[in-house]
């Protein structure tokens, strides 16, 4: 038997002679448990959040883009087609044309950045939901139609409720030297529109348009900016990843979601490890709340330390007593407080008791997600503090204790 931690569980439960010390006890536990569970629901809310926002985006980001490391294009030949379309979990992949064009409605003007790809390339489900107004249609029968930002339509002062609304799309003509007019130094093609994005960063300045429109006036006949590629749900992204680096990494960056939208993670991740922080200085000082319990317990055990020292108990003994008093106090509220965050959690996943007002969102509801990782971090950052808030009380309680005597 491990004689310190049956003595310091007996003291854990036991009335103290003192009420006051069952009370800070309990505050100090009070204290562990709150900040724990605290922790717990904030971080689930945060990945709530990043997984709401991620798939928002992921609906029209591919899972895998090839861009070439030379040049901004290049040509997409056979074997690259036959690699692709070879290659297990790959659900179907399309070419990207993409190069910043002027874009015209009547007198307004907006420099734009022009993605011409396969007219199937998204899924219809998949593209409605993207869409502020009108739909998502690139083609009906001969006629080709543009997919514009949000901002593109403020700036120009587009209205899709009337009919036939078009724009106007200037490209520097390649080879062009001396030109007599101005105008001949550009390629003018016009299209109709046929519905906006939402008003999102990432889709601000877009104007999507089927590739052979882009082709023609980029005047880029067989070269493409971009491959974007789409994988099955079954598949392992990071490992078709490496297959592609090592096949391509040469010629190619074959970049994942995060290194597509860098910034969007760096913001979502950075704010979550702000917050986590922050709970974690307030469960700090939770937790050395216990220096001033064992110290209390200290002054109403001090007959037990007599009779302890008599019986040959040395101050290292008396010491693991009260370490393991307070990893006790510390350990107990983070346990306690992990389930009641849990339990939060769930109840907030299956019934969603908090509501967001006035949020015009996918969900008027906070979004949980819960991942094992944060409670196994939660966990051990309890564990370090407690330790070393454990260490400096059993210390400086049998120095208390000297003192007294």
């Amino acid at each position: 038997m491990n004689t310190p931690l049956f003595i310091a569980k007996r003291y854990l439960f036991s009335k103290k002679s003192v009420n006051a010390i069952n009370i800070i006890s309990s505050i100090s536990m009070l204290g562990v448990l709150i900040g724990t569970a605290a922790l717990i629901i904030i971080l689930s809310v945060f990945n709530g959040f990043e997984q709401l926002i991620l798939n928002m985006y992921s609906s029209f980001t591919p899972e895998l883009r090839l861009e070439p490391k030379k040049g901004k294009a290049f040509k997409f030949d056979s074997d690259l087609k036959g690699h692709l379309t070879q290659q297990r979990g790959i659900a179907y992949y399309t070419e990207i044309l993409q190069e910043k064009v002027l874009v015209r409605h009547g007198q307004n003007q907006y420099i734009a950045n022009l993605k011409g790809e396969n007219i199937r390339s998204i899924p219809e489900n998949l593209a409605d939901s993207l869409l502020f107004q009108g739909d998502f249609t690139l083609r009906e029968g001969m006629t080709d139609y543009a997919v514009v930002g949000a901002a593109i339509q403020a700036y120009l002062g587009i209205d899709l409720k009337k009919e036939g609304q078009e724009i106007s799309i200037y490209s520097p003509r390649k080879g062009a030297i001396n030109v007599l007019s101005p105008a001949e130094e550009f390629n003018l093609r016009s299209i109709h529109l046929s519905g906006v994005l939402m008003a999102q960063p990432m889709f601000d300045n877009l104007v999507i348009v089927p590739l052979s429109f882009a082709r023609d006036v980029l005047s880029e006949p067989d070269r493409v900016s971009a491959v974007e590629i789409y994988l099955d749900e079954s598949a392992d992204s990071r490992s078709i990843e490496r297959s592609l680096n090592r096949q391509y990494g040469n010629e190619f960056f074959v970049k994942n979601r995060a290194q597509q939208n860098p910034a969007l993670y760096k913001v979502l991740n950075s704010e979550k490890w702000a917050i986590f922080f922050i709970l974690t200085f307030v469960l700090i000082i939770a937790i050395f709340n216990i220096i001033g319990s064992l110290t209390m317990l200290v002054i109403d055990k001090k007959r037990d330390i007599a009779v302890l020292k008599s019986l040959g108990a040395n101050d290292s003994f008396i010491k693991r007593v009260f370490f393991s008093e307070g990893m006790f106090i510390s350990l107990l509220g983070c346990v306690i407080g992990m389930v009641l965050g849990l339990i939060f959690c769930i109840l907030q996943q299956k019934f969603g008791m908090i509501k967001m007002e006035g949020a015009e969102l996918v969900t008027n509801v906070f979004p949980i997600a819960i991942k094992a990782t944060d409670f196994i971090l939660v966990f051990f950052t309890v564990l370090f503090i407690a330790v070393i808030a454990s260490y400096v009380s059993s210390h400086l309680s049998i120095k208390g204790e000297e003192a007294l005597s």
